[in-house]
C-alpha cells in the first residue's frame, strides 16, 4: 500500500473510486478544490466520476501509482 494525494481542482463535485486486486475497494466523495490522501495499491486503478444530465459520467481513469506523494511533499 502506498499514500496517495488527490485534488480535485475542478468546479465540481467527483467521486473517485479505487479498484485493485484481492476486493480491494475504495470510495470517496470529493469536494471541488478538496485534497484528500489515501492508502492504495500502486497497481489500483482510478476511476473519476462526476453527475452529468444523463446520469454519472466516467471523467478519468488512470493508475494509483499517479497518485503516489513522494517523501517529504
Amino acid at each position: 500500500m502506498e499514500t496517495c494525494h488527490y485534488r480535485n481542482s475542478s468546479e465540481r463535485l467527483v467521486i473517485l473510486r479505487c479498484i485493485g486486486a484481492e476486493a480491494y475497494f475504495l470510495e470517496k466523495v470529493i469536494f471541488p478544490f478538496e485534497d484528500w490522501c489515501f492508502q492504495a495499491p500502486i497497481d489500483a486503478d482510478v476511476e473519476l466520476w462526476t453527475h452529468g444530465l444523463g446520469g454519472a459520467e466516467l471523467l478519468e481513469r488512470f493508475d494509483a501509482g499517479s497518485l503516489v506523494q513522494a517523501l517529504g511533499t
